[in-house]
């Protein structure tokens, strides 16, 4: 989400005027995140705009203040095909039980939703729409086709994730799949522009070098994550080296114990403590015998989806959500 286009988008309504609402700004209603769906389109965004006015600055306003704050944040959408449904539709035996009121009305609707369950939209929402518009912040919502007549959808107010595949082998393009699917922002590094291309790797940012030695080129932000992923594991030291000195928040490397021993001697030798190597996820990935390419690239997104939770919520937010899963 870009900042600006809720500026935008407050100085139109101030005005009095219909927002322009593009798929490039909210980008769950493009065509490929709806393709198959026929319930919304891209056009429902011009239905949107249409139903937005006044009364709709205050959501825009704390959608900025989120922004502004750094805050786990999204915007969202109620979008209805069928309005008599989406007002009378019912629980069955199966979900949690919302009353007798289905959807407080059949009109779309634009909303602010953050992690703390904070909800400020331009109209009165039932129980049901507000037990379905906190569901956003699982972004997009898990139930946002739980009942008839109407559909969620949502865009996240904060940065995706960035993650580093250093190296442009099979498994990183495995990887890169996975991860821009999951929600990551991609970016993968190597030499070789016949491995480095659109075709293996369609949805990352793609750089190519002179070779790895010029890596200190580019720089990563001490938020990224790092996945030393290099052809042939050649030239996993360079990669190690550079996501320490980046200070990035997780590295991993993959390899057998024995290479592990060779890259170690050879960060060491460039500078690198101990306690920096420590630092180095080894191998990375979730131990659940991976061994394809295919299968590496489950193990590794799983265990990035994993230190990104750790990353944005507390220990007891983590325990609480775990113990209404049933987990211990």
């Amino acid at each position: 989400m870009n900042r600006e286009t809720l500026t935008r988008i407050i100085g139109d309504l101030t005005e009095g005027l219909t927002p322009e609402l593009t798929a490039e700004d909210f980008p769950c209603f493009s065509a490929e995140a709806t393709e198959g769906n026929e319930h919304v389109s891209p056009d429902y965004l011009d239905v949107i705009a249409r139903s937005l006015d006044k009364s709709d600055i205050a959501t825009f306003e704390r959608a900025a203040k989120a922004m502004d704050d750094g805050d786990l944040a999204w915007i969202g959408f109620k979008i209805v095909y069928d309005p008599e449904a989406a007002m009378s539709n019912t629980d069955n035996e199966v979900t949690k039980k919302y009353g007798d009121e289905g959807s407080a009305d059949g009109e779309p609707l634009v909303f602010f939703c953050n992690d703390a369950k904070e909800c400020v939209a331009s109209r009165p929402y039932s129980p049901r729409d507000f037990f379905q518009m906190k569901d956003v912040t699982r972004g997009p919502s898990m139930h946002n086709e739980q009942f008839e007549g109407l559909t969620w959808a949502s865009v996240p107010l904060f940065d995706s994730v960035r993650v580093w595949l250093l190296g442009a082998s099979d498994a990183s393009s495995e990887v890169a799949a996975l991860a821009h699917h999951v929600g990551f922002d991609v970016t993968v590094v190597d030499y070789d522009p016949a491995y480095v291309n659109e075709s293996r790797f369609p949805d990352a940012h793609r750089i190519v070098l002179p070779g790895f030695d010029e890596l200190d080129k580019i720089k990563a932000d001490d938020s990224d994550y790092v996945c030393v992923l290099t052809r042939g594991h050649m030239f996993d030291p360079e990669g190690c080296v550079w996501a320490l000195a980046n200070n990035v928040h997780y590295v991993g490397m993959m390899g057998c114990a024995g290479k592990n021993e060779r890259v170690y001697e050879l960060v060491r030798e460039a500078g690198m403590t101990d306690a920096d190597w420590e630092r180095v996820k080894r191998p990375i990935g979730l131990k659940f015998g991976a061994k394809t390419p295919a299968e590496l690239a489950i193990s590794i997104v799983a265990e990035l989806v994993d230190v990104r939770y750790r990353q944005r919520y507390s220990e007891e937010a983590r325990a609480k959500h775990e113990a209404s899963l049933g987990r211990s």
